[in-house]
């Protein structure tokens, strides 16, 4: 960073009278390189970066020059060389990133090299965060009881974090127990600026969780991508995309008495996604948006994958420095925050007309009205007051149409089950471990401040509850948990506010709701506790699970036995109430067909209703101790009331206090003892295991050719999300990857997730495509017209799992490629959807289109993302799955977004071909494909150094 490109390397003088040096927007503008000042804010910390990072190498004056004058609507052609300041990794997606590191160095090793030439050249953060279930609840000790179990059950994977932690100099780990990754990220990881020797700079970064997004609230220009991305980004390869266009969105006006940032974020949701933002940046402005919280900013950036834009960025202004200063940052980083912004006239909220947009949308903030999204997508907002009316349609709807199919006339059928009265079900520490012989115990491993090592032993007594009545559309699990909202202490105090009134009024919640509250930091529990609330919340079943994402990356836990039993054999359409950002299909809870995102005091008040088809305008939540009927309205908190305890919430000693010793208070992480060394001792651990991608490496790469011959994996339809792809939840003894785990000796019981195994490239590739509401419509409709679900294929005419099919196929020497409608891939970066479709066998998917990150990574894992063009698609084709495909086009002068041709042979011998668009989207991309991926390209250039 020594260079001086057009005179803009400059110093500058910070408010407490410091001097330091920057690279100077204004001074780039001087020199006539482009109108920078019009530019929007989001553009002009992407060109800082890459002015401050030219090299004439990777960054050209060019690419400087391009990016200066870009237009708000010219073609989208050149790619931007962004290099990052650092990158936030969550546990699923680190682990497997890590186990690619360590078989990188592996492969360094092999070819004479120093294997610490794999090296992480930015800090990178792993935040484990994704781990922990929701086994217990509804307890005081659940905190302690997941936890225990949490480590019993990832103890491996922990130890190979360790590992990491000593082997790369830059890579560092937040342990369980602490946080949501992007929470953390925004009050205490994101310093503002960064400074190296001298030089200030932006804080940018890329993270591995599509909610990366929210750190764009405090004005830090970062976004989600796939771990392959982010591995190339750790060992000095900029993250390459197109030049985008920016959206303007102007707010206006304010929000309305009992109105949250819930409700605000699901109406731009849904808003945005009708404006088809996929792939452009989102930029705020406007004093609509000045008038905002920063929470209630990071709320709405947080939900960008869901409107489908890159980022939703806001610009930095006094609000955004009062937040750096309230959560703990030093005068000395605030100083240098602020005046940095201010040298470089990017500070404050552009109102409308300072800049030039792509287009601009307005959105009058006191429109907004109480909300809830659902039942199976977060765009899919349903007024408060029309969820009676929209459930009780939706039961009978088509499936095409978001509902259920079901007979009108089962709608109001009730059904009763048995359940065990857990409310008195007593632990205590015990030595040793094993299972108690009397079924009535339990005994699971748990952190106690006295045994951080020991076993419990739970006793539950024999008593049943009285019987319960379940029906359509009742609530089975409450969960305030999720980034989008825990972040955010109004929503979070306004829940404590309701439970408070609630208890008073003498409402309860019904003991066979599961109940949970994931605090997204230790600082929710303390500013909880500061305002008096978290007894009340607690008393209604709330009380504290876990510190992590739990329920919305579908870690809810089972319910009990009797009552899933009751579910699945009358086919209930059960509900689930939670303050998260995602309901997709199964990823909830399997059995749980109807997920609603909701605002925390909203999801409360829904625990205690029992039920979703309620309009709780007229009709009460329950009877209070005096006999009369509560309703919402007379225990909704007013914003007075959310005021008054607000000030808990803005403490800077208590941030600094939480977050200047990160491993207090976790003896279960301190015990973890691990291996040392700069390559890794492979054992024959089922979580851990060397990935297969650089088994045979050489420093020259094959030829790349046209695809012959191959034949269909699958065909589905529209938004087909990395949660089908690539599930995260439970799975069952009977598929693959259950199968598996069994034939290594380990129990049905130690199963875990997915999300937990991504570690294991052997139970990955099993689980791809393996999502039980999954519809490949290769397979004949079943006798009622319905598509059979869960991730099945045909092979010769016979029905079997996909990754069986997959094998055969390979044994062959047959290609396979996929089929899809909209939107594939929408949904969490999740790299296994791309690794897990590589390792299938599968040479292409074809689309008609793609989500943003999903497409990348297909392409970093050599797979090309090919899109139908015009009105063409697997249905127009009529492709039933008979037919054998040749892809032509694809040679050594392969073009960005060319042309390729797709010729179908059907059964009958008769062909056809249509034009495809490849989706490999800039020349790098070109590059990473014809090198098998990003990651052997990455390798060969650090080998080849």
């Amino acid at each position: 960073m020594s260079h001086n490109l057009f005179n803009t390397r400059q110093s500058f003088t910070l408010a407490s009278g410091r001097q330091g040096t920057l690279y100077s927007l204004p001074a780039l503008e001087a020199a006539g390189i482009g109108k920078i000042s019009r530019l929007p804010v989001s553009i002009r910390i992407v060109l800082e970066a890459v002015l401050r990072n030219y090299d004439d190498k990777k960054v050209s004056e060019a690419h400087v020059r391009q990016l200066a004058n870009w237009q708000p609507n010219a073609a989208r052609t050149e790619e931007i060389p962004f290099v990052v300041a650092r990158i936030v990794l969550q546990d699923f997606t680190g682990v497997p990133l890590l186990a690619d590191l360590a078989a990188m160095r592996d492969a360094a090793a092999k070819q004479g090299k120093n294997p610490k030439i794999i090296e992480p050249l930015v800090p990178v953060n792993l935040v484990v965060d994704h781990s922990v279930q929701v086994d217990y609840y509804n307890r005081p000790d659940a905190l302690k009881l997941n936890m225990g179990l949490e480590f019993e059950r990832n103890n491996e994977r922990y130890k190979f974090m360790k590992w990491g932690m000593q082997a790369f100099d830059t890579f560092k780990v937040v342990p369980p127990g602490v946080g949501i990754v992007h929470q953390v990220n925004l009050e205490y990881l994101a310093r503002g600026v960064q400074q190296k020797e001298d030089v200030y700079y932006p804080d940018t970064l890329v993270g591995t969780d599509s909610h990366t997004t929210m750190i764009n609230g405090i004005g830090v220009v970062g976004w989600g991508v796939g771990g392959i991305e982010a591995e190339a980004g750790m060992l000095g390869q900029p993250v390459y995309f197109l030049t985008p266009d920016v959206v303007g969105v102007h707010l206006k006006g304010k929000l309305r008495e009992g109105v949250t940032a819930t409700d605000l974020v699901l109406t731009v949701t849904e808003l945005l996604r009708k404006q088809k933002v996929v792939g452009k940046f989102v930029e705020f402005f406007g004093e609509g948006t000045a008038a905002l919280t920063l929470p209630d900013r990071a709320t709405i950036a947080n939900m960008a994958p869901e409107y489908g834009a890159t980022m939703g960025f806001f610009p930095v202004d006094d609000v955004t420095v009062d937040y750096m200063r309230y959560t703990g940052r030093t005068d000395e980083e605030v100083d240098a925050f602020k005046s940095y912004f201010q040298a470089q006239n990017l500070y404050g909220i552009p109102q409308a007309g300072d800049i030039d947009y792509s287009s601009v949308v307005e959105l009058d903030l006191a429109t907004i009205q109480p909300s809830l999204a659902g039942p199976k997508r977060p765009q899919d907002r349903v007024a408060l007051s029309a969820m009676k009316e929209t459930f009780n349609t939706l039961f009978s709807k088509p499936v095409a149409e978001n509902g259920f199919n079901k007979p009108a006339s089962e709608l109001n059928k009730r059904y009763t089950t048995a359940l065990p009265d857990r409310s008195n079900t007593v632990c205590v520490p015990v030595s040793g471990g094993g299972a108690m012989d009397n079924a009535k115990y339990r005994t699971e491993m748990a952190m106690t401040d006295e045994h951080p090592t020991a076993s419990v032993r739970c006793e539950t007594p024999d008593e049943m509850l009285p019987p319960v009545e379940i029906g359509n559309g009742d609530v089975l699990i409450a969960a305030i948990t999720s980034c989008t909202n825990t972040s955010n202490p109004s929503v979070l105090l306004a829940a404590g506010l309701l439970a408070k009134k609630a208890v008073a009024k003498g409402l309860r919640v019904k003991p066979h709701i599961k109940t949970s509250l994931a605090p997204g930091s230790r600082v929710v529990t303390k500013y909880l506790s500061d305002a008096g609330l978290i007894e009340p919340l607690a008393q209604l079943g709330f009380s504290i699970a876990a510190y992590g994402c739990t329920t919305c990356i579908g870690n809810s836990g089972p319910l009990d036995a009797m009552l899933e039993e009751t579910i699945v054999k009358n086919d209930l359409i059960a509900a689930a109430v939670l303050s998260g950002n995602r309901n997709f299909e199964a990823r909830i809870h399997g059995n749980i067909k109807a997920n609603f995102l909701a605002s925390p005091p909203l999801v409360v008040a829904y625990a205690i209703a029992g039920k979703v088809n309620i309009d709780l305008d007229t009709e009460p939540l329950g009877s209070g101790k005096d006999g009369q009927p509560v309703y919402l309205k007379d225990i909704w908190p007013n914003s007075h009331e959310v005021l008054s305890v607000m000030k808990y919430a803005a403490d800077p000693a208590a941030y600094r206090t939480l977050y200047s010793d990160l491993t207090k208070d976790l003896p279960l992480w301190n015990a973890i003892q691990s291996s040392t060394g700069n390559q890794y001792q492979w054992d024959d651990s089922t979580y851990i295991a060397c990935p297969p991608f650089f088994d045979g490496f050489g420093m020259q790469p094959g030829k790349i050719g046209d695809i012959k011959g191959a034949k269909p994996l699958g065909i589905f339809g529209d938004s087909v999300t990395t949660d089908h792809i690539s599930p995260a939840g439970a799975f069952k003894p009977t598929t693959p990857a259950g199968k598996y785990l069994q034939s290594k000796g380990v129990e049905v019981k130690d199963f875990n997730s997915y999300g937990s195994r991504r570690g294991n490239h052997e139970v990955m590739m099993r689980g791809t495509f393996a999502n039980v509401r999954i519809k490949n419509l290769m397979l004949p409709p079943k006798e009622d017209g319905s598509r059979v679900e869960g991730g099945y294929t045909l092979y010769k005419g016979e029905q079997m799992a996909i990754y069986d099919a997959a094998m055969k196929h390979i044994a062959d020497g047959t290609p396979t490629v996929i089929f899809a409608g909209e939107e594939y891939g929408t949904g969490s970066s999740r790299d296994w959807a791309a690794k897990g479709t590589q390792l299938l066998g599968v040479k292409a998917v074809i689309a008609k289109s793609y989500e943003r990150i999903h497409r990348s990574n297909l392409v970093g894992m050599g797979v090309l993302p090919l899109q139908f063009k015009g009105g063409d698609s697997a249905a127009s084709l009529g492709l039933t799955g008979d037919e054998a495909f040749d892809i032509t086009g694809i040679t050594d002068d392969l073009k960005p977004q060319q042309d390729v041709t797709l010729t179908i042979t059907r059964k009958d011998g008769s062909s056809q071909s249509v034009a495809l668009l490849l989706r490999i989207d800039t020349p790098i991309e070109v590059d990473y494909y014809k090198n098998g991926g990003i990651l052997p390209f990455v390798l060969r250039e650090l080998v080849s150094k």
